[in-house]
């Protein structure tokens, strides 16, 4: 019984984190797309909504019951011994590591300077610059394509390490290319002057 009610803990943690993730896309477009400095303000505001709302309480029933269960079930650290459990594991890691430091830093200092921007009642050359930030951007664009190949990993659960790699590559390579091609989807401020 135990690991029924981990297992459904650990979904519902997968459900959570996928589409708090998918809110946080969804209203990040929305922030590129307007130029309006109220609805920017709104988009942003919806993404802390969805990150704090969504994204970390899956997070956390992610970490909690993938824990447990390796440590009851999958015999500790033999997981390492496991490439789809390693993999996820590793890639879990590095997502909870990258969103709480680059992501979540990113997105604080966003809203800090879209409420300063509100009070001058437009855009700030300092808020158009942290928009264009290449590396936050790109580890964005990163967090669905690493969640699918986790959700892949537990899915299917390769014996060797080519989907991990594979998919780890195809990841990085779809978050680059989104990286470049988005931004140039919607123009900054000094590209409409």
């Amino acid at each position: 019984m135990t690991y029924t009610l981990l297992k459904l803990v650990h979904l519902l943690g997968a459900i959570l984190i996928g589409g708090g993730l998918i809110g946080v896309w969804l209203s990040d477009l929305r922030s590129r797309q307007v130029r309006e400095l109220s609805r920017f303000s709104e988009a942003v505001r919806n993404i802390a909504v969805f990150y704090d709302g969504v994204v970390v309480p899956g997070a956390l029933l992610l970490l909690i019951s993938g824990a447990w269960l390796i440590a009851e079930f999958f015999a500790g650290w033999s997981f390492v011994d496991t490439p789809w459990l390693a993999g996820m594991v590793f890639l879990f890691a590095f997502e909870f590591i990258e969103g709480n430091t680059v992501t979540r830093l990113y997105f604080l200092r966003l809203r800090r300077l879209t409420e300063e921007a509100l009070e001058t009642g437009h855009f700030t050359a300092e808020l158009e610059k942290v928009r264009a930030e290449n590396l936050p951007t790109f580890t964005h664009f990163l967090d669905l394509p690493m969640l699918f190949l986790i959700v892949a990993l537990g899915a299917i659960r390769p014996q060797t390490w080519t989907l991990f790699i594979a998919g780890s590559i195809l990841a990085l390579l779809l978050a680059t290319a989104l990286t470049i091609y988005i931004p140039r989807l919607y123009p900054r401020e000094s590209d409409i002057s």
